[in-house]
């Protein structure tokens, strides 16, 4: 009897950033290995060039660097995109290259490549990182767009933004992120520790960068209170900006005591997945005054956890929300109050915006996420 061999395409995924990556991006590559492995496909075979958890774990290059600590992270990273990952191609006999980080090798390749290119910020906001930086980073980016390259982006509106700068030289195509899939218990005591009380409080997790808007927001909460003399309070949780240029938190603490909103604001820093379930199941609604977006995140992981989500009219979170959410004008602060304002007033509106993002958030599963890549890849 003769066997038929079915050949398999073999996909060789890049996870060299997560020995760095944060926040998005983290998620973003942590969510695709995970669900290659819970949905596999007959005709795909996945490759990692690193296990996800260990890589993710490497703490060679976070936290405070000194200029050569940083010095060396690039030239690793340098060596492993141009070197390494080249090698591993070659090695692996991969068909398909999927690099999630920006950034494809500038050797030339036999394989199609996949490059997910999450934003336009670096073209949109110059000024948010330093000059060399910026300059380095793009001309990586555009030196990996070879041939059989194209370019996966998480929403249409980045799609529209990363054409504008680049043009139509590769392909772009939109695939749905998912947000993090939180399966730790849930940090019962740190509401209690925080001395906030369920549903009296508003929150925002992320980092405190000039994008997010977060100053804005500790205005219009100001005024909020002024309007309703309540006992809500406001959690800020994450950690500093980026970069020195990209930080806004010593302006937040500035305008904390300028406010007098000791006690009312709080700042609890980074904070852990149980007690990020902790602070979503308890809050009476998220706030995302976000200016730019490349997909937003966390206003899908909030209307998943069943809490109401007010957003800046920001396209992508626009897109996201898809009608979901409570959208305020970007950048006016007035506005944001009354939102905030509305949303305590409503209890009508604040029941019908938490079964419509329950509904959306159905829309982000990692099933779907996984499906939409293994079209892509089948495709050709």
């Amino acid at each position: 009897m003769t066997i038929l061999k079915t050949n398999k395409l073999k996909v060789l995924l890049d996870l060299q950033y997560l020995n760095v990556a944060t926040t998005g991006i983290k998620t973003y590559m942590m969510e695709l290995a995970q669900a290659a492995l819970t949905y596999p496909h007959p005709e795909i075979e996945w490759v990692f060039s690193h296990d996800p958890k260990e890589q993710s774990a490497d703490q060679t290059f976070k936290g405070v660097q000194s200029k050569i600590q940083r010095l060396n992270y690039h030239l690793d990273y340098f060596r492993w995109k141009e070197f390494q990952l080249p090698d591993m191609v070659k090695k692996h006999q991969a068909d398909v290259l999927i690099c999630p980080d920006f950034v494809s090798p500038v050797a030339s390749l036999s394989c199609r490549r996949l490059t997910v290119i999450h934003d336009a910020f670096f073209w949109q906001m110059p000024q948010n990182y330093p000059a060399w930086w910026r300059k380095y980073f793009l001309s990586l980016i555009r030196k990996g767009l070879k041939q059989n390259t194209e370019i996966i982006t998480t929403t249409n509106y980045s799609r529209d933004a990363i054409l504008s700068h680049l043009g139509n030289k590769s392909p772009i195509s939109v695939i749905y992120q998912v947000p993090k899939n939180m399966t730790t218990e849930v940090d019962s005591a740190f509401i209690e520790k925080l001395g906030v009380d369920k549903y009296q409080y508003f929150v925002h997790i992320g980092t405190f960068d000039k994008r997010k808007n977060l100053p804005l927001l500790v205005r219009a909460f100001a005024l909020f209170l002024e309007k309703t003399n309540s006992d809500f309070k406001l959690v800020l949780a994450g950690g500093a900006g980026q970069s020195a240029q990209m930080n806004d938190l010593p302006i937040v603490e500035k305008l904390i005591t300028e406010l007098k909103l000791e006690g009312k604001v709080l700042l609890p820093g980074y904070v852990s997945d149980a007690q990020v379930r902790a602070l979503y199941e308890g809050a009476f609604a998220y706030v995302f005054p976000s200016e730019n977006e490349g997909f937003g995140i966390p206003i899908v992981e909030a209307m998943g956890f069943g809490i109401p989500v007010i957003h800046s009219d920001q396209p992508a979170l626009v897109e996201v929300s898809a009608g979901a959410g409570l959208v305020s004008k970007s950048g006016d602060t007035q506005d944001l109050a009354e939102k905030m304002i509305l949303l305590a007033s409503e209890d009508s509106l604040r029941m019908s915006l938490i079964e419509r993002g329950l509904e959306r958030a159905k829309d982000f599963s990692a099933k779907k996420f996984i499906a939409d890549f293994q079209k892509l890849i089948l495709s050709k």
